[in-house]
């Protein structure tokens, strides 16, 4: 039985957002997407998600995004992206 989340909320946030809570993280987002498992592995080795403009491989244990592309790109020095619930978007 997969037991690993099926969708995840991303946050791409300045840089200086970094400690906010959820809420606030949402207020001080550039983008934000909802993405959902693939069922494949990323090239990073964690699971893709993909949505609304986001790809990223996430692990689901430590929410670590340890791969994201937006719009097939990579973020933009002084970006970084939070993993929350989705409906926390």
């Amino acid at each position: 039985m997969n037991t690993q989340p099926q969708r995840f909320g991303i946050l791409v946030v300045p840089e200086t957002a970094k400690g906010l809570d959820p809420a606030a993280l949402v207020r001080h987002a550039i983008r934000s997407a909802v993405v959902d498992a693939t069922g494949e592995q990323g090239a990073s080795g964690y699971p893709r998600y993909v949505g609304d403009g986001v790809e990223a491989d996430i692990d689901p244990e430590t929410r670590a995004v340890e791969a994201l592309l937006v719009d097939g790109a990579e973020l933009t020095l002084g970006l970084v992206a939070r993993v929350v619930d989705a409906n926390e978007v």
